[in-house]
């Protein structure tokens, strides 16, 4: 039986066409700009030169990103609209970005237009691997044939239960994209120290302490884990990595080690776009929690 309504998510969400494809679900592309030129990552060919793009921010590239304007987000919708279906748009924080006062806007209109068309939004309070995690569990859901009330009522009990932790090797990019200040940015490059960072119930980053070195950073990434850790086998660990499959695979090892190799992860690339801020060699991860 066809769906009612259409899922769709972004691409800050690490979200790829391929995962698209497989879940039918509808991709928006958030650009973001190096070297002068602005790319809508997917949006032009099914695949990201991934390495390239990491080898200009390696060698000192400064990459910008940007929102979209209301009618490019009207651009993704209103067929949707038009052929008779509702939207249900799952993305990243909306505390992270003022591209959602022109989805609100973008919204506003489409509803006046489809005024029998239903458009809802889940906001995961997160972004790369964060996002993924719980738009991971909704695409099978959605796949599985739940009604997009029932997704919304998952959100509402869930978002908020999905907890991650990160660190980045170079504070510079956040610094760049106002993320961090510059106090912070100094101690980090000056004296190795890494500050673990995670994205609280309101979709906001923040720093949670600080670790000196590679291998003190992993182990706090699995401490905290363990301590915040519930139904940890019941749904998948996200690990997420900016062009460091080494380090990312240390920390698959030890949770392996923790909690079995039995263990259910995914692993993959952190998307472009917030790459821009997290810059080349982080990681993330993304687990079940008694809370964030």
């Amino acid at each position: 039986m066809e769906k009612e309504y259409m899922l769709f998510a972004d691409t800050d969400c690490d979200i790829t066409p391929q995962f698209a494809k497989e879940y039918n679900c509808g991709l928006i592309s958030m650009p973001y700009s190096l070297n002068g030129v602005e790319v809508f990552p997917y949006q032009t060919t099914p695949t990201f030169d991934f390495e390239k793009f990491y080898a200009e921010l390696r060698s000192g590239a400064i990459p910008t990103t940007r929102g979209l304007n209301p009618s490019v987000y009207e651009g993704y919708f209103e067929p949707v609209l038009k052929s008779g279906k509702d939207i249900l748009y799952v993305h990243f924080s909306r505390a992270m970005s003022g591209t959602f006062a022109a989805m609100d806007l973008a919204i506003k209109n489409l509803r006046q237009k489809y005024p029998d068309r239903k458009i809802c939004t889940i906001d995961t309070k997160g972004i790369t691997v964060c996002a993924y995690a719980i738009i991971l569990e909704i695409a099978d859901l959605y796949k599985a044939g739940a009604t997009m009330e029932q997704l919304l009522d998952w959100a509402r009990q869930e978002v908020n239960k999905f907890a991650t932790y990160y660190f980045v090797n170079d504070l510079k990019f956040l610094k760049r994209g106002g993320k961090v200040k510059g106090v912070a940015a100094f101690i980090g490059n000056f004296f190795g120290i890494r500050p673990i960072l995670t994205m609280d119930s309101n979709g906001i980053m923040k720093g949670v302490g600080k670790v000196r070195g590679l291998s003190g950073a992993i182990a706090k990434l699995i401490e905290i884990t363990e301590k915040l850790g519930e139904d940890i086998k019941d749904h998948k660990i996200v690990i997420a990595h900016s062009d460091t499959l080494a380090t990312a695979q240390v920390v698959e090892k030890e949770l392996r080690e923790k909690y079995g190799s039995d263990l259910e992860i995914d692993m993959h690339l952190v998307n472009p776009t917030s790459a821009c801020h997290c810059g080349p060699d982080g990681v993330g991860i993304t687990f079940h929690a008694k809370h964030r």
